[in-house]
């Protein structure tokens, strides 16, 4: 499978965004990419305050924007991964990722479940439940949002229910490079798992976004990487490597759970 990662500059305006998807799109089709990754809330504006979600949210799975992607994905035949804000009925909201086909069905919609600082927790309720991986074009796959991948229990909580590729759409800021640099090839290795990690670069209305998106073998080597230009990113993943990686790391089948019942630290 040919993954493509698109690192972005961010925009506030939703219809610029839904441009960009577009030429995003032929960029990877013309690559022969079989899926295009996005940043977090890539068709929404991460950076935008309360005051503002309730005009840019989706309401799912009814929202017209959806109707507009997934199109998208239908005529350029690539499956996607975009991120929005998600308008609960409660008037609460998720910052919400979703994979698309390329037969444009939603196959998977994600709520992010650890919010990171103020600027998440401000905004959004926590997601409460992960994504049961979905096979599609031979492998077995799943969403995680930018904090989500810092954590390795989360990581290895979807290779132990069979994960083979994490998609990862992200909205990571200076200080915080050595998520992406050191981090995302970390969590690849040690949990077996292929992960794609699309960033936003430059300026936003705040954040200074850091770029460095990537795409990791199950191993850990970095197949791809960006440094703090737009870029679109190409690697290719297949079955038999990601096995391969496995059985040369182990560290599923060597796992004392028998040692770790204790719980999480109560810090």
């Amino acid at each position: 499978m040919r993954i493509a990662v698109a690192q972005l500059s961010p925009t506030e305006l939703i219809s610029d965004n839904l441009d960009a998807l577009s030429h995003w799109c032929i960029q990877a089709r013309d690559q022969g990419a079989d899926l295009l990754l996005t940043p977090e809330m890539a068709l929404s504006d991460y950076e935008a305050p309360l005051s503002e979600l309730s005009d840019t949210a989706w309401t799912l799975p009814q929202a017209e924007k959806l109707l507009q992607v997934q199109a998208l994905a239908q005529r350029h035949q690539l499956a996607l991964v975009v991120g929005v804000a998600e308008a609960n009925a409660d008037g609460t909201f998720y910052n919400t990722a979703l994979l698309i086909s390329a037969q444009g069905q939603l196959l998977q919609s994600y709520r992010k479940t650890h919010l990171f600082g103020d600027l998440d927790r401000q905004r959004f309720q926590a997601g409460n439940q992960l994504p049961e991986p979905v096979c599609y074009a031979g492998l077995k796959m799943s969403l995680a949002i930018c904090y989500d991948v810092e954590f390795p229990e989360l990581v290895r909580w979807h290779r132990q229910h069979h994960c083979d590729l994490l998609l990862v759409p992200t909205a990571n800021m200076y200080p915080y490079l050595e998520v992406a640099t050191q981090m995302v090839p970390t969590r690849a290795m040690e949990s077996g798992v292929a992960i794609a990690y699309a960033n936003f670069t430059g300026q936003g209305r705040t954040l200074h976004y850091c770029g460095h998106s990537c795409i990791c073998s199950a191993d850990g080597r970095r197949l791809a990487w960006a440094e703090t230009d737009q870029a679109l990113l190409i690697a290719d993943i297949d079955a038999a490597s990601i096995q391969t990686a496995r059985q040369h790391n182990p560290y599923l089948q060597n796992l004392r759970d028998d040692l770790y019942s204790g719980g999480v630290l109560d810090v």
